[in-house]
C-alpha cells in the first residue's frame, strides 16, 4: 500500500491511497471461507459448497467490502498520524479519480479531497474594547417578583361573600319563563363556576352575594361559549349551543385564593428557614436573585459582541468554502444549494468561532476538571428549579439531579463545550478593555429587537 498527499493549496489537499493485491488477498480469502461455512445453498450440505461457487456469488461484494475497510482505516490513520486538522470529513475526489472495476482490477487507487483548517493568530489587547451590559434591578422588578411569590405561596380559603375572582359551588336548576323549576329540566348538584370567567353583566349578579343566596342568571349570556356551558351543565356542545333558559344557582360554598402575607412564613418558603427576618432583608435577597438571573443575559450579550470583535480579526483568513459547501450538501439530503448559499455565512462564522475557541483555550491553557463539570451540572439544576420558583432547593437534591444528568454522555460533552467557552470568554475579558455599562432591562432587550 502507498499513500500520497498532494496539496492543492494551504487549505485543500488530496490524499491518494494505492492498494495492491497483497494488501487485501488474504483478508478476502478468509472472508470467502467464512461465507462458505455459513452458506445455505440448495443441493449442498452446510460447509460443503465449492469455494469457486462462493467466490462467483459473493466474491465481488466481499472484495469491495474488504477494500473499503482498508481504505477507511488507512485514511483515518494517516490523518491521525500526520496530525491533520481537517474540516468536515474526507470526500471522494470528483476530478482525477479513475473508474474502479472490481471485476477485472487487482490494483486500485482511491483519491480523497480533504479541507484543512487554516493557520491563524488571534491577538487581543487593551485596544480592543467590548461593552459589558450590567442590567439594573429596580424597585418595580422586586415588587413584581414578590407579588409572584405571594401569589405562588397563597392558599384557598372558604369565605361568606362573593368577589370577582372567587370559585362558586352550588346547585344549578333550569327554570321556566315564570322562574319556577322546569319539569325534566337540567339540574346539576355540586356545580362549580368561576366568577371571573363570566361576562361583566352576569358576573355582577353574583358579586356581593352570600352563601345560601339563590341567583337567577342566563348561562348563555354569562359564558357565550358552548364548551364552557356543556362542561358546567354536563350536556353536549350541540345542546349547550341551543340552551336559552335562565337558571337558578344556589350558592353552597365560596372559595377564594388568598395571597400569602409578606411575613416570616413567606421569607422561609422562598429563601429557606431563618435566612432573612425583615422585609428589608427579604427585598435585598429578592433583588440579589433577580440580579443573578440577569447575569446569564449579560454574559450572552458579551459573548455575541466578543465573537463579533474576534471574527473581524479573521476577515482575511481564507477558508475552503467550495469544499465545505460540497461536504454540507453531501450530508444533508434535504438541503438545496440555494438554501445553503443563504445559510452558509452563518455556518462559516460558527465554524470560525469553533476554531477560535479551541485555539484560545490552548493559548490561555483552559482546562476542564471534574469539579468544573460537577459544578456546572449543579448550576444547570439550580437554574431549572428556579424557573419554577424553587430558590432554596437543598444541596443534596441539586447534587442528585446533577449526577443524573452526568450519566448522559451527550449532556457531558455539551457541558464541557460550554465550560470551555465560559473559561475562554473570562480570559478574553482580562485581555481586552472591558467597558461596563449599566442598562435597564427594557433597553437591554431593545438591542436584540433592533437586530
Amino acid at each position: 500500500m502507498n499513500i500520497v498527499r498532494k496539496d492543492v493549496d494551504a487549505i485543500n489537499t488530496t490524499i491518494g491511497i494505492q492498494v495492491s493485491k497483497s494488501d487485501y488477498a488474504e483478508k478476502v480469502e478468509k472472508q470467502l471461507k467464512e461465507y462458505r461455512k455459513k452458506a445455505n445453498i440448495p443441493g449442498f450440505r452446510p460447509g460443503m459448497v465449492p469455494l469457486g461457487l462462493i467466490k462467483k456469488m459473493y466474491g465481488k461484494a466481499i472484495l469491495a467490502e474488504e477494500i473499503n475497510k482498508i481504505i477507511s482505516d488507512s485514511l483515518m490513520n494517516y490523518i491521525k498520524e500526520n496530525d491533520l486538522n481537517i474540516l468536515g470529513e474526507p470526500l471522494p475526489n470528483e476530478t482525477d479519480q479513475k473508474p474502479i472495476n472490481f471485476d477485472t482490477d487487482e490494483e486500485f487507487e482511491f483519491l480523497f479531497d480533504l479541507a484543512l483548517a487554516p493557520e491563524f493568530e488571534i491577538n487581543l489587547n487593551k485596544k480592543d474594547k467590548i461593552k459589558y451590559y450590567d442590567i439594573i434591578v429596580n424597585d418595580e422588578m422586586v415588587d413584581n417578583q414578590i407579588k409572584s411569590y405571594t401569589s405562588r405561596f397563597g392558599k384557598y380559603e372558604t369565605v361568606d361573600t362573593v368577589e370577582e375572582k372567587d370559585m362558586l359551588k352550588g346547585e344549578l336548576i333550569e327554570l321556566n319563563t315564570n322562574k319556577t323549576p322546569k319539569t325534566d329540566g337540567i339540574r346539576v348538584e355540586d356545580a362549580v363556576m368561576a366568577a371571573d370567567r363570566m361576562t361583566k353583566a352576569q358576573k355582577e349578579l353574583f358579586v356581593n352575594a352570600k352563601k345560601g343566596d339563590t341567583i337567577i342568571f342566563n348561562p348563555q349570556k354569562a359564558f357565550n361559549n358552548e364548551v364552557e356551558i356543556s362542561s358546567l351543565m354536563k350536556i353536549s356542545k350541540e345542546e349547550a349551543k341551543e340552551l336559552k333558559s335562565n337558571f337558578s344557582f344556589t350558592i353552597q360554598n365560596i372559595t377564594r385564593y388568598v395571597e400569602s402575607a409578606i411575613d416570616q412564613s413567606l421569607f422561609d418558603k422562598v429563601l429557606g428557614e431563618g435566612k432573612v427576618t425583615t422585609k428589608a432583608e427579604f427585598r435585598a435577597k429578592v433583588a440579589e436573585g433577580i440580579k443573578e438571573s440577569y447575569v446569564s443575559d449579560s454574559e450572552y450579550k458579551f459573548a455575541l459582541d466578543a465573537k463579533e470583535v474576534i471574527l473581524k480579526k479573521m476577515k482575511d483568513v481564507e477558508f475552503p468554502e467550495a469544499f465545505l459547501k460540497r461536504w454540507v450538501l453531501s450530508t444533508n439530503d434535504n438541503l438545496t444549494p440555494e438554501t445553503l448559499d443563504k445559510e452558509f455565512p452563518i455556518m462559516l462564522d460558527d465554524l470560525k468561532w469553533y476554531l477560535v475557541k479551541n485555539k484560545l483555550s490552548k493559548q490561555y491553557e483552559c482546562k476542564v476538571e471534574k469539579d468544573d463539570i460537577n459544578a456546572y451540572a449543579k448550576k444547570i439544576a439550580k437554574m431549572q428549579f428556579a424557573q419554577y420558583g424553587m430558590n432554596n432547593v437543598p444541596d443534596d437534591i441539586l447534587e442528585n439531579y446533577a449526577q443524573e444528568s452526568l450519566k448522559k454522555e451527550d449532556a457531558v460533552k455539551n457541558m464541557i463545550e460550554r465550560i470551555i467557552e465560559e473559561k475562554v470568554l473570562d480570559k478574553v475579558k482580562e485581555s481586552i478593555k472591558l467597558e461596563t455599562k449599566e442598562i435597564s432591562y427594557q433597553d437591554f432587550n431593545k438591542m436584540f429587537e433592533e437586530k
